[in-house]
């Protein structure tokens, strides 16, 4: 009797990728109208390409939908609308600034970092177009409150999230089912790690925005961060004003993770290669966002707190 050949494991990558691949498409057959997050990084790039293998030749599902803050870097919102078009997917873009107009997000003070209320912005987004799901880039490991969610995450009628009420997710069978005015936020990347990321990003040969990798910037080092100062936003506004006695110093620098300009910080590098990125992150201690978000520093602005009031 001739006997079976034994089945090899895949190769990690090729794993997670088999999975978020299952996951776009759990998505695709029990949601009715969903909506995939793309803001031009590196995560979402990742999903990009998992959608395209998940579902080319076809069109994808669903749109593309960006939260805007008025506040992101200029290199990456052309980015973005560049990879759309390549794609020849739909991109909608809803700004905070339209929620500021109305009166739904009202700022301390006009240079506040907005990344916080980009929550109310995307509640609204889902409400305008019925989203029943909003497909994202997160992953657990960067940040502790990330690590609590599950793959399909239940939001309620007021997009709310419940760390201690989840539902269970049990030999890959995910619920994606919802009533009425509530959604999904599903996290295809959840089981990636960083390094995942850059090695997906080396593998595919996926295109990024300039600022991911090394370049010289003017900076100053404010609590510990780097925080890059002079900055100008596609609105016009010029934001991280140097502040009295601060020094301006030139620094190679890149970005590990791309947000609000007001709270997003570099790193200082010489990585202008994704093989030299690949060689740092394989060697770093420190997560990307405590290392790069100014604004996970605090309680008030902390991520749990965020994901309950409905954030990414």
């Amino acid at each position: 009797m001739t006997a079976l050949p034994r089945l090899q494991p895949l190769p990690r990558l090729d794993w997670l990728e088999a999975e978020a691949i299952h996951i776009l498409r759990e998505v695709a057959g029990q949601c009715a109208n969903p909506a995939l997050l793309f803001s031009g990084g590196k995560d979402s790039l990742c999903l990009l390409r998992l959608a395209e293998k998940a579902f080319r030749p076809g069109r994808f599902p669903f749109p593309l939908l960006h939260i805007d803050t008025g506040h992101n870097y200029r290199e990456v919102i052309e980015f973005r609308d560049r990879r759309a078009f390549e794609l020849g997917e739909r991109l909608i873009v809803r700004a905070l600034e339209d929620s500021m107009r109305r009166g739904a997000v009202v700022l301390k003070h006009p240079l506040e970092p907005r990344n916080r209320h980009q929550s109310v912005t995307l509640l609204e987004a889902i409400e305008e177009f019925s989203f029943d799901c909003c497909i994202g880039g997160a992953r657990r490991d960067e940040e502790k409150a990330r690590a609590k969610e599950r793959i399909m995450s239940f939001r309620d009628e007021f997009g709310q999230w419940d760390p201690k009420n989840q539902r269970p997710e049990l030999w890959n069978l995910y619920n994606a089912r919802t009533h009425k005015g509530e959604n999904i936020r599903a996290f295809p990347i959840s089981n990636w790690t960083e390094l995942d990321v850059w090695q997906y990003i080396e593998r595919e040969k996926l295109a990024l925005p300039a600022i991911y990798f090394a370049h010289s910037r003017p900076v100053v080092v404010r609590q510990g961060a780097i925080v890059p100062v002079n900055v100008p936003a596609p609105g016009g506004d010029i934001l991280n004003v140097p502040r009295a006695g601060e020094k301006v110093v030139d620094l190679r620098v890149r970005f590990r993770t791309i947000g609000d300009i007001t709270c997003t910080a570099p790193v200082e590098s010489e990585a202008d290669t994704v093989e030299k990125i690949l060689l740092e992150t394989a060697a770093t201690t420190i997560t990307e966002r405590g290392a790069t978000r100014l604004d996970d520093q605090t309680s008030e602005a902390s991520m749990e707190q965020r994901k309950k009031e409905g954030y990414f």
